[in-house]
């Protein structure tokens, strides 16, 4: 457990600690756009991130496009005090919403435009920031209280805002853009959650469009701890009060109920998912909910949770690589990564055009699973 713990903070440390000594008497800025680089501008909202700052989301918005992307980023999570204090070390969520994790002009992959294989170079986006801790679905603020490891007690108030920022951000978003053609909702690792649940929404406000999600690397979450996690963000507040999701509450909810009501939902809804069969992230976060590793198998539950899904929705496909690197779309792995001798980047481009695609799993190559999968070039 203490090694789980260890290996994810490294993808947040060197970030965090820059800005350990938070400022939380900023809370409110005036809706106004922010400069950034050519291709994103900053928008600043009265939102906040976990510890109190200000949460913003980026907007690239292009005179000739017709399609729009909304993209929710990743960065961990926490449920108890002790992950969810930024003064303990290490933590395991980012807690910044303009730290250079969330800026997505230091991403690659999908946000290569000069790449002419991107199939979303021409679109315009939204990209949400993650700072909440709550994979974007938590129902507001959570008071925690614990003992430290010097025996001290803590007590702290953590806001879990990843639901009403999503939302702001989305209303921002139905005013900008009325009528694009086509919409594709995506998310890597805590953002694949999160846009798995916001999907349902988009897909709901544009009932004449063309939807299609894009989850990316969080595929194998079904531990029987979840319900401690739900009840720390009270995700079960939040929940629309769809026919869908009628009887569902933090004790039996799951992920895999957000792409099942979502979907039946919303009939111009496609939803697709991207995973890797071994990914070391997934694997060290299910230990952190603490399942023993050796209760499960984190191929055997990624195929458990699509079976339950494909049992309910017909419009689901999923795209399993080998190996252990975790998400695909913020890297030129997107471009690169082949399985069965399908590109990701083409898997993508035939789903979002409407075409019809074949689910793809690294169980049918000749290696199996364990070792990542080729390059094209």
């Amino acid at each position: 457990m203490k090694n789980a713990v260890f290996y994810i903070a490294l993808f947040f440390t060197t970030a965090v600690n820059a800005q350990s000594v938070v400022d939380v008497s900023i809370l409110s800025r005036d809706a106004e756009l922010l400069s950034t680089d050519a291709n994103w501008q900053t928008i600043s909202t009265d939102g906040v991130c976990s510890s109190g700052t200000p949460f913003q989301f980026y907007s690239r918005t292009l005179s000739t496009a017709d399609s729009l992307l909304i993209f929710f980023n990743g960065g961990g999570a926490c449920w108890t005090g002790e992950a969810c204090d930024l003064s303990s070390e290490p933590f395991v969520h980012s807690p910044f919403a303009d730290m250079p994790e969330n800026n997505p002009a230091n991403d690659q992959g999908i946000f290569s435009f000069d790449n002419p294989e991107n199939p979303f170079a021409d679109y315009n986006m939204l990209f949400i920031p993650y700072c909440t801790g709550d994979v974007f679905i938590g129902g507001g603020e959570h008071n925690y209280s614990y003992n430290n490891t010097e025996g001290q007690h803590i007590q702290l108030t953590t806001h879990h805002s990843g639901y009403q920022n999503s939302i702001d951000t989305l209303d921002w978003i139905y005013e900008q853009f009325t009528s694009p053609e086509r919409i594709v909702v995506a998310g890597s690792s805590a953002g694949a959650i999160g846009s798995s649940f916001y999907a349902g929404f988009v897909a709901e406000h544009y009932p004449d469009i063309p939807v299609t999600l894009i989850a990316d690397g969080a595929g194998a979450y079904a531990s029987p701890s979840l319900p401690l996690v739900y009840k720390a963000w009270n995700t079960e507040s939040i929940l629309p009060a769809w026919p869908e999701y009628k009887g569902k509450n933090n004790d039996n909810l799951s992920f895999e109920d957000f792409y099942i009501a979502s979907e039946h939902h919303n009939s111009n809804l496609t939803m697709a998912q991207y995973n890797a069969a071994e990914d070391e992230v997934q694997e060290m976060f299910t230990e952190l909910l603490g399942d023993d590793p050796k209760d499960f198998d984190l191929t055997q539950r990624l195929l458990n949770n699509y079976q339950k899904i494909e049992s309910e929705v017909d419009t689901f496909y999923s795209y399993t690589a080998g190996g252990q690197v975790h998400t695909i779309l913020r890297s030129d792995n997107f471009y690169d990564y082949q399985v069965e001798g399908v590109r990701f980047v083409d898997w993508v481009k035939a789903i979002i055009e409407g075409r019809e695609v074949k689910d793809i799993s690294c169980v049918n190559e000749a290696e199996g699973c364990q070792q990542a999968p080729p390059s094209s070039r």
